[in-house]
């Protein structure tokens, strides 16, 4: 089968010839930097320097022809964002640090470093109320130079049979509130001042909304998956309660599912949220949600056993592939192998899967087993 006909096969609930394969798509499905130079490097495709597509992360964009090597059966669009906005680098101290169109401050050591981390929240403080806001220097969502090009990679991409997969304006609901103002403070504004922390989530709600409204009249049309994310559950519990995101997330998200399904009927929406989400997943497939990841497979109550059980009629799975904590960087090859077995095994049959690591390829995986993880795909993954 052609990529493209492997995946949507797949993605409507029926077996292809083997399990699709997704990496580098998106910022959540991808191989960091300095690993993929290893493995480029073992696979001799290392002619050029990859594009780096998330800055924060330090993920970078495979060429094509490492993803033809290993049969990858997606393509990504990387519309232009606060994650990947070339701006200058300062040195401050033994630091590198830039702050993005968000006002928010980043920095990695200069030394060996792997990843910015925030530094500096700009809404830091009291809980914003509507004049705060208002005085908030917000990002042009809807800037079509956000796209400059991605139609035209689209239509070769689909011409050349692959998956064409877009990622959207910026991270989560949540994620984003919780940069702007500081974690700690904005988690404490779901309760202490519920109104405050959904006057943000309104203004983050109108960004998204209005990217889309831009970019998908122009996108639509030659894409196959649309992403969507945010980030709810921990390693063993969720973020935030089940409660509170019945109350203030899921409403929102609803509508920025609707807004995305009225300009993208014919695409498949994506909405990637890590850890324990378990109590929350119906709630997700309410307001249209038709595909999950990362699939978190050591996070409290997302055994892929009991996920493909439960859910695997209405939903379909992406990702789960290898665990990225520990097997993937500090196992052996053989157990890579054993866990790419596993969750294939777990969430593979009937369709509905496409295969992809838990979270990125993360720096410190060695390229042996990264090799192992799609030799063990090829014999597995065959339907």
């Amino acid at each position: 089968m052609r990529p493209r006909d492997r995946l949507l096969t797949a993605l409507d609930h029926h077996e292809p010839d083997r399990v699709p394969l997704d990496l580098g798509s998106t910022h959540v499905t991808g191989i960091a930097l300095a690993a993929y130079r290893r493995l480029a490097s073992l696979l001799g495709v290392d002619e050029s320097p990859p594009l780096v597509v998330d800055d924060i992360q330090q993920i970078a964009l495979p060429h094509d022809r490492l993803l033809e090597q290993l049969g990858v059966d997606t393509r990504g669009l990387f519309p232009v964002t606060g994650n990947n906005i070339r701006v200058p680098l300062v040195e401050v101290g033994s630091d590198w640090e830039y702050r993005d169109e968000w006002g928010l401050v980043h920095r990695m050591p200069r030394d060996r470093g792997l990843y910015f981390t925030l530094v500096e929240s700009p809404l830091r403080g009291p809980a914003p109320d509507a004049r705060a806001l208002s005085r908030y220097t917000w990002p042009s969502a809807a800037e079509p130079s956000r796209i400059a090009g991605l139609a035209e990679r689209a239509r070769t991409c689909r011409q050349a049979g692959y998956c064409v997969v877009l990622k959207g304006f910026c991270a989560g609901l949540c994620e984003v509130a919780c940069r702007l103002r500081g974690m700690e403070s904005f988690l404490c504004d779901l309760v202490s001042d519920p109104a405050a922390a959904g006057g943000l989530l309104d203004r983050l709600l109108e960004l998204k909304a209005a990217f889309w409204e831009m970019a998908l009249p122009v996108l639509a049309p030659h894409v196959d998956v649309v992403l969507e994310a945010d980030d709810y559950g921990t390693q063993d519990s969720q973020l935030v309660s089940p409660h509170v995101f019945r109350e203030l997330f899921k409403p929102r998200l609803a509508e920025l599912c609707r807004v995305i399904k009225a300009l993208a009927p014919g695409a498949k929406l994506l909405f990637h949220s890590c850890g324990s989400i378990r109590p929350i997943i119906p709630d997700l497939i309410e307001i249209g949600v038709d595909i999950l990841n990362p699939i978190h497979t050591r996070a409290a109550g997302m055994e892929p056993i009991g996920l493909k059980r439960d859910f695997g009629d209405a939903l379909c799975f992406w990702g789960g592939g290898v665990d990225t904590q520990h097997v993937l960087p500090f196992g052996t090859p053989g157990e890579v192998r054993d866990d790419v077995r596993r969750n294939i095994d777990a969430l593979a049959p009937g369709g509905g899967y496409v295969f992809s690591t838990v979270h990125n390829i993360q720096a410190d995986v060695p390229p042996v087993n990264v090799m192992a993880m799609y030799e063990a795909l090829a014999e597995a993954g065959v339907y």
